[in-house]
């Protein structure tokens, strides 16, 4: 068998790898997702998260892994789009950000 052919076999199961492995780890951010959204009494819209950043980092024990950032949108009256994010090193959440700011205090003016 030739090189080409063999690095080309080398190529199709890695990108086969980094496809399964995306799908496993989308799900896990979309389920994290879901859950804080509930934790907060917020509506996740479209029930899914996209793609916004892939790029390589270790993790805590120095192994080289994908940390991947994706976006979401997510509802607090049910008639507004708010932006969220979900970061995931390897198959782990790092952090899920909604965004929510801490109530203003109400003043009246007499």
């Amino acid at each position: 068998m030739p090189i080409f052919e063999i690095i080309s076999l080398l190529i199709l199961f890695a990108l086969a790898w980094l496809w399964f492995d995306s799908v496993k780890v989308r799900d896990i951010a979309v389920q994290a997702a879901q859950a804080a959204c509930s934790a907060e009494h917020l509506q996740l819209l479209d029930a899914t998260v996209s793609i916004a950043s892939l790029k390589p980092a270790r993790d805590e024990d120095g192994q080289m892994v994908l940390r991947r950032v994706y976006s979401f949108e997510y509802s607090d009256t049910g008639n507004n789009r708010r932006p969220g994010s979900i970061a995931m090193l390897g198959q782990e959440v790092l952090f899920v950000n909604i965004g929510l700011r801490p109530p203003s205090p109400v003043t009246t003016l007499h």
